[in-house]
């Protein structure tokens, strides 16, 4: 049998023509560059001028000296501090219930979890302002008619304090904490436990000296997530700080903002914050990357189940208050709140009519929202793909510039990027503010990262030789992207797309500062209904959002069943 070889110079060719791809690469990096660089160079530039131009350090000293600028700090790192230690004090208990534990409806509890992973957290706020406001809530109403109390009588709960602040955002952090430590605990090896039980430990002993210390990295890495979203975030502090009388650094750099505006003060007070962003991020990489387990002689027996017995009532009723906390009471208030109305007997949908066909900023806002989420997985997604395969296999020299770039914007907090986008996008020279491209160019800078990493991890499962193989027997380098390659990833990208879409239909700390009447979107609409305290409009813009994301959600993770990964964030 004669079998036809490649010539010498075929062989010889290299995968990648690099004449073609270094202008794309070129491109690329260009444009990354304008999505990450850029508002953080108006940014710096802001916030050591003054009016006239001329340089100045008066903002930075204002942050020290000024109490109202110093307060806000203070007590964001408070808030985030107390976030953290909560959120890994109900998650971690959780993690263990649900993973290693004979705790019934396991299943369940996994996806009230994700439940609460997917809900805005200034949609969450607003079910606890529902639930717990001091005069109107439903538990001190319900409260105040059971103690037989008067309407105005000192309520049980007060959502808009200190501590109710740290509560409501927590509900919606915990999940962090709750992944990386079910993750954690799903992968420590059964032998080493076994081996404890053997040489006599009881299972209180197996689970504090061998099971929980391999798993603290988790715990550790997840709290500072936790922190570090805290820290960030605009909506929930908004919501419930404000009426409460106080600020923190998100709400006060908005603040600044309002009439007279203070850009160059707001730009000194965003650049501590973005600092702190990166040392956390980099704290956690570091305990992620340093502490850890490596298992020795082959694969490690299932993950040893432990039996509660007497204690089974005490942890499903943990369970059971974890979950009614941060997802059943809250959805159940919404839904309550939509299809009910002051002044009306009974259920009635006059809510979903006035939001729908009444109220005329909805079909607006709803077109812009979907609108940009629709773009900005489609561009986000493509852009990722390109830049994940650049960095895979690396088919120009510096491809590894490019991963660097996609994954920086994750130490950009929103309020942070709005800030930077606002001042360079505002000149007469290259005015975008008040369109819809400064809404599309912060959402593609935001979920960057996100989409960067799953294309990433993509590229990583696909082994170059499959490629190589395909250009060996001849195919073109189109060829094999379109019958190798592309098949493969076709999974991963859908994944990817919607990982996206519901990250930008729900994102509001960057938007609330970038959007005019004309380019409200859903989650700045739901805000301004907030302040005039239309909680029906509310609820069932909310739902609405919720019912797209779950949706969302239910297509991802039907996609393994296809053969592609499962959105990671999601598990």
């Amino acid at each position: 049998m004669t079998v036809a070889v490649p010539a010498a110079e075929t062989l010889a060719k290299p995968a990648f023509r690099i004449d073609l791809l270094r202008p794309a690469f070129y491109a690329l990096a260009a444009l990354l560059a304008v999505l990450v660089v850029l508002p953080l160079a108006w940014l710096a530039y802001y916030s050591v001028v003054d009016k006239e131009g001329q340089f100045t350090l008066a903002n930075f000293a204002a942050l020290v000296n000024d109490p109202t600028l110093r307060r806000p700090y203070l007590l964001a790192i408070g808030m985030a501090l107390g976030v953290g230690v909560l959120s890994a004090a109900v998650a971690t208990p959780l993690a263990w219930l649900v993973s290693r534990t004979d705790l019934p409806g396991r299943r369940v509890a996994r996806a009230l979890v994700t439940a609460s992973f997917v809900t805005p957290p200034f949609l969450g706020a607003i079910a606890w302002e529902i639930l717990a406001a001091p005069n109107s809530g439903l538990i001190n109403v319900f409260w105040r008619y059971v103690a037989g109390g008067q309407p105005y009588d000192a309520p049980l709960v007060n959502i808009y304090s200190f501590g109710g602040l740290v509560f409501a955002i927590s509900c919606y952090t915990f999940p962090y904490v709750f992944t990386l430590v079910a993750n954690g605990l799903d992968r420590v090896p059964s032998d080493l436990e076994d081996a404890s039980s053997i040489l006599g430990a009881r299972a209180w002993t197996t689970l504090r000296r061998v099971t929980f210390p391999l798993v603290l990295p988790a715990v550790l890495a997840g709290t500072l997530i936790a922190i570090l979203q805290a820290l960030t975030m605009f909506g929930s502090p908004a919501i419930l700080a404000l009426p409460a009388g106080f600020h923190v650094i998100t709400t006060k750099i908005w603040s600044l903002f309002q009439f007279p505006p203070k850009p160059g003060l707001a730009a000194a007070a965003a650049l501590p914050l973005l600092l702190i962003t990166v040392l956390l991020l980099q704290g956690k990489s570091w305990i992620l990357g340093r502490k850890g387990y490596t298992v020795l002689g082959g694969k490690s027996g299932s993950p040893r189940i432990t039996y509660l017995g007497k204690w089974m009532p005490l942890g499903v009723l943990f369970a059971l208050a974890v979950l009614s906390l941060t997802v059943l009471l809250p959805y159940a208030a919404l839904l309550k709140t939509a299809v009910t109305k002051h002044g009306v007997e009974g259920l009635t949908l006059a809510n979903f009519h006035f939001v729908f066909f009444e109220f005329s900023a909805t079909q607006l806002a709803m077109k812009n929202t979907f609108l940009l989420g629709f773009a900005t997985a489609t561009l986000g997604t493509g852009i990722a793909l390109v830049c994940a395969y650049m960095v895979s296999r690396s088919p120009v020299r510096g491809s590894a510039l490019l991963g660097m770039l996609a994954t920086a914007p994750v130490a950009i907090p929103g309020i942070v990027l709005g800030v930077g986008l606002f001042l360079t996008y505002s000149h007469p020279q290259l005015m975008l503010y008040g369109t819809l491209w400064i809404l599309l160019i912060a959402f593609l800078t935001i979920e960057m990262p996100a989409g960067y990493q799953q294309m990433s991890a993509a590229f990583h499962g696909i082994h170059p030789e499959l490629e190589e193989a395909s250009r060996i027997l001849g195919a073109s380098r189109l060829k094999t992207l379109r019958l190798i390659t592309a098949p493969l990833l076709r999974t991963s990208v859908i994944a990817t797309w919607c990982f996206v879409f519901i990250g930008t239909i729900r994102e509001l700390s960057a938007t609330i500062l970038l959007t005019t009447a004309n380019t409200k979107l859903v989650s700045v609409i739901i805000y301004d209904l907030n302040e005039s305290g239309d909680m029906g409009a509310i609820s069932v813009l909310g739902l609405m959002l919720l019912l797209v994301s779950f949706t969302v959600v239910i297509i991802a993770n039907r996609l393994p069943l296809l053969g592609g990964p499962r959105l990671p964030a999601l598990r």
